[in-house]
C-alpha cells in the first residue's frame, strides 16, 4: 500500500544502479508514494521485476525509465550478468588500484624503504573521464540515488545533470566513492544497511529485512556523524521502509560496516570460502585478527571516541551470517570488478595521510587485484 502524494513526493527519485540493493531502495520509495525513474543506457520503456519479500511474497516492481544525457561513458545499469554491466558503465581509463601504492609498502615489498603509499586516488576519483554538458540540458536531477558498485561511480554519474543542490544517497559498499564527483552544494546522505537480497532466477530474494542507518555527511559535527536533522521526506519514508534510523552516532555506525566488509570480503574472495569459514580457520582467523587491529588504530586515530576492539563484533557478524557468500567472493567467482579500492582501499587512503601502516591491508590489496590483473 502506498502513501497518497504530498507537495513533497512532487519530486521524483533518479535511481542509478538497479541491482539487488537498488531495487530494495525503489520498493521502498514507491511503497512511499515516490516517484521512482531508473536510469539507463538501453531504450527499455519500463524496468520489470519481481522482489520476493522475506515472508515469501513476491512483489512486482515497476520502474519507468530515462536515457541520461549522452557521454563518453556509460552508467551502471545493474540488469545483466557483471561483465555486461561493467562494459555498460565503465568506459576510459581505470583508475589507479590502491595495490599500485601498496608495492611501495614497506612490508608488502621487502626491498622498499619508505612508509609513503601516495597515489592511492579516492575511490569515486576514477580517472574516468567525465563528459561535458550535452548540447541541451534536461531538467536537472534534484533527487538521486546512487546504488551502483563503487568503482563505477563516476563513470555512472558523468554527464548526469544534477541540481546544485541535489539529495543524494549513497547506497554502496566502502566511502569515499562519491568523493570530488558531486556539486558542492549538494545534500551527501550515506545509507547503511544490514538488509541483505540475492539474485534468485529471474527474481530478488530479500534474504534479510534488518536495520537501516541514514547520515548525513560533511555535517558540523564532523563527516559523516549524523549530527543534522533528517530531512523532510526522511519521516515519511521512515513509515515505509523497515528498521529506518537518523542515528546521532552514525559514523561509527559506517565504521564499523567498513571493517567488517575490509575483514570479511577480501578473505572469503581470496580463499573462496563462506564467511562463517574465516574464524574457523586458524590462519584465516589470525589474518582476519591483524586486518581488524590495523583498521582499528587508524579509526582511533581519526576519530579518539572510537571504541576500538573490533574483532568480537566482525567475529559475530562471521557468525550469524555463516553460510552467506560476500558480495566480494561473488564478484571474484564471477571475474567482475571487485570494491576493494573503496574498502580497504579507504582505510589505506586515511593510514597514508596519518603515516600509520597498513601490511595486512596491503598485502591483501595487492592480492585481490593480483586475480584479475586485467581490470
Amino acid at each position: 500500500m502506498t502513501t497518497p502524494a504530498s507537495p513533497d513526493h512532487a519530486e521524483p527519485w533518479y535511481l542509478l544502479g538497479a541491482g539487488n540493493m537498488g531495487l530494495l531502495a525503489a520498493h521502498y520509495l514507491q511503497r512511499a508514494g515516490f516517484t521512482v525513474i531508473a536510469l539507463r543506457r538501453d531504450h527499455m520503456p519500463i524496468l520489470e521485476r519481481t522482489l520476493i519479500l522475506p515472508n515469501g511474497d513476491p512483489v512486482s516492481l515497476q520502474l519507468r525509465c530515462q536515457r541520461p544525457p549522452a557521454s563518453e561513458t556509460e552508467p551502471l545499469v545493474g540488469a545483466g550478468p557483471a561483465r555486461e554491466r561493467e562494459r555498460s558503465c565503465a568506459s576510459g581509463p581505470r583508475p589507479r588500484k590502491a595495490s599500485e601504492a601498496c608495492r611501495q609498502h614497506p612490508r608488502a615489498r621487502s626491498n622498499d624503504s619508505t612508509n609513503n603509499v601516495s597515489g592511492i586516488p579516492p575511490a569515486g576519483s576514477a580517472g574516468l573521464s567525465r563528459a561535458g554538458p550535452a548540447p541541451t540540458r534536461p531538467a536537472p536531477i534534484r533527487r538521486l540515488v546512487v546504488a551502483c558498485k563503487a568503482p563505477f561511480s563516476a563513470a555512472a554519474l558523468g554527464g548526469l545533470p544534477l541540481a546544485a543542490d541535489a539529495t543524494v544517497l549513497r547506497l554502496q559498499n566502502g566511502l569515499g566513492s562519491l568523493d570530488g564527483l558531486l556539486p558542492a552544494g549538494a545534500r551527501r546522505v550515506e545509507v547503511v544497511s544490514a538488509s541483505a537480497v540475492k539474485r534468485d532466477g529471474d527474481a530478488h530474494r530479500v534474504v534479510a529485512e534488518n536495520d537501516t542507518w541514514m547520515g548525513e555527511s560533511g555535517a558540523p559535527g564532523g563527516p559523516g556523524t549524523g549530527a543534522t536533522e533528517p530531512p523532510a521526506w526522511f519521516g515519511t519514508l521512515a513509515g515505509h521502509w523497515p528498521k529506518l534510523h537518523w542515528p546521532r552516532d552514525f559514523r561509527h555506525r559506517q565504521w564499523r560496516k567498513l571493517v567488517g566488509n575490509a575483514v570479511i570480503n577480501p578473505l572469503t574472495g581470496l580463499h573462496d570460502v563462506a564467511n562463517g569459514h574465516i574464524f574457523e580457520d586458524p590462519a584465516l582467523a589470525a589474518e582476519a585478527e591483524q586486518l581488524a587491529r590495523e583498521a582499528d588504530r587508524v579509526l582511533t586515530a581519526l576519530d579518539p571516541t572510537w571504541p576500538g576492539d573490533s574483532l568480537p563484533g566482525v567475529r559475530a557478524l562471521a557468525e550469524a551470517t555463516a553460510g552467506n557468500t560476500s558480495s566480494m567472493r561473488a564478484d571474484m567467482q564471477a571475474g567482475a570488478v571487485t570494491e576493494i579500492d573503496a574498502i580497504n582501499g579507504w582505510l589505506l587512503r586515511q593510514a597514508e595521510a596519518l603515516g600509520i601502516p597498513l601490511p595486512a591491508h596491503c598485502r591483501i590489496i595487492v592480492a585481490v587485484h593480483a586475480r584479475h590483473p586485467e581490470l
